[in-house]
């Protein structure tokens, strides 16, 4: 498949200005299986359409320059559903790592992975290694997919991390702050999410980046995923840009007063 030619945001009128472009986009995939059960298929149905539009915000995603996009995939909670949807769930995070790698590379799409690997089948996580070393040189878009993940169950990853540290004797309870936290998370190497996008209409973050969503702006839709399109993605960017983030300070001329020189 020959990659698109990248597209300026500013040539895309539903985005906002470039400065006021989100860094990072992390998005809350939801309403598959209400999207198919409204058409009379089965959830898997929903599963595949899903895994359509998912490529095509990617894709977009990309040629806007984005810096990082981080799609919610399969959660730790998810593994109580029927066998054979997360049979489904499982093969189609397989097909879309063999078959959209190369267009990730023709299009500079670094790949990252969060979550347990604990759990997965080798056969994924074969795929998800081969897919990151392969893609490691890139200097595009940054696509993480939240696989195998929960939110509370990484922060307890990181708690334990850094207790082995002390227990070692290399650092000292009292220089435990926020950035060793956040340096001992999964997304350690990753700036936090700018804009969090949920889908299908539901007010709730679902244990998704809980401590990384600290300040981000929430675009809720009530779009089930699905059908969930590119002009969608443009006007939550274009929400963004038309809000002010103040961080908890005030804003002066459009800036938060923090942010100023």
């Amino acid at each position: 498949m020959q990659a698109k030619p990248a597209i300026s945001p500013s040539n895309s009128p539903a985005n906002p200005a470039v400065e006021k472009m989100p860094r990072h986009v992390a998005i809350i995939m939801d309403g598959n299986g209400r999207w198919a059960q409204r058409r009379g298929k089965p959830r898997t149905a929903g599963h595949r359409q899903g895994a359509n539009t998912a490529h095509q915000i990617i894709e977009h995603a990309a040629r806007l320059k984005l810096g990082q996009l981080t799609l919610y995939s399969f959660s730790i909670e998810n593994w109580r559903r029927p066998p054979d949807e997360v049979s489904t769930l499982m093969n189609l995070y397989l097909e879309y790592l063999r078959s959209q790698r190369q267009l990730m590379m023709e299009n500079n799409i670094r790949f990252r992975q969060i979550g347990r690997r604990e759990g997965l089948p080798a056969e994924v996580l074969a795929e998800i290694d081969d897919t990151m070393a392969a893609l490691d040189h890139n200097s595009g878009m940054t696509l993480c997919l939240a696989v195998n993940y929960g939110s509370r169950a990484e922060i307890v990853d990181a708690f334990r991390a850094i207790a082995r540290q002390v227990s070692a004797g290399t650092i000292s309870p009292d220089n435990i702050d926020e950035s060793l936290i956040s340096r001992s998370l999964y997304t350690a190497d990753m700036p936090d999410p700018d804009l969090l996008i949920r889908t299908a209409g539901e007010m709730r973050v679902s244990n998704f980046l809980l401590w990384q969503i600290s300040y981000a702006e929430l675009y809720v839709t009530d779009v089930c995923w699905p059908e969930f399109t590119t002009a969608h993605f443009d006007e939550a960017l274009a929400v963004y840009g038309r809000r002010q983030r103040r961080f908890g300070g005030l804003v002066s001329n459009g800036k938060p007063l923090a942010e100023r020189k």
